[in-house]
């Protein structure tokens, strides 16, 4: 059903201001999980065991200095949260972990940050919505178990200069190697990384989500 998506409620799918199909409401939303289980949002920190947030939208210490959603919420697709558990495993056999800045984010809160920075570099173009207004993408990091901390990476969260890019030379091997790891792992599960910012990764086909605009409260 997922395929089909798009046709089976391309009437049912209201457009915006940019004529891009948004599910705006709780009724649609409901109406497609009930045609797709896929569709569906789920918790991600319920439903992937020890996996840690740190949603820096819910607070003013982000890009845009403001604060973007009324609590602490990571929500992804069910095929997402799957792929995401499966890296957990993965990396606590290493004593590893994840830690999970954002994921999904309802298509206001986009259009929230380009008024505030209208420059695609940084930020999502409502003119065509993001992985994340999908809940098909997630920015993360790695953290060791026993220290609770995160691994050394490029830069920190929400860098927006050349050294958060995948391609950048990075000098200090290990943190090149947690890079490498963080990128290698993700890749392995069925996600592809954005090549400017070395913490962001969606789904291969996010594509076969439409772009959301329900508040977090309406989810849960």
């Amino acid at each position: 059903m997922t395929n089909n998506i798009y046709s089976a409620y391309a009437q049912k799918i209201p457009l915006n201001k940019y004529d891009l199909p948004v599910v705006n409401t709780v009724t649609l939303y409901k109406e497609l999980v009930a045609a797709d289980s896929n569709q569906a949002f789920v918790d991600v920190t319920a439903y992937i065991p020890n996996i840690r947030k740190d949603v820096r939208y819910a607070t003013a210490n982000n890009f845009t200095h403001q604060v973007l959603y009324p609590y602490a919420a990571v929500y992804l697709r069910l095929p997402a949260a799957k792929a995401l558990k499966a890296v957990q495993t993965e990396l606590n056999k290493k004593g590893l972990g994840l830690l999970i800045f954002d994921g999904y984010r309802p298509y206001s809160v986009t259009e929230k940050m380009w008024e505030i920075v209208p420059d695609d570099r940084y930020a999502a173009d409502p003119h065509a919505g993001s992985g994340h207004n999908r809940g098909a993408a997630v920015d993360l990091t790695i953290i060791d178990l026993h220290t609770g901390k995160p691994l050394p990476m490029p830069t920190g969260y929400d860098d927006f200069t050349e050294k958060a890019h995948h391609d950048y030379a990075e000098p200090d091997s290990t943190v090149a190697a947690n890079r490498a790891l963080l990128r290698s792992i993700m890749e392995q599960h069925g996600f592809a990384p954005l090549y400017t910012e070395w913490w962001h990764y969606f789904l291969k086909d996010h594509k076969r989500y439409p772009l959301m605009n329900i508040s977090f409260k309406d989810i849960k």
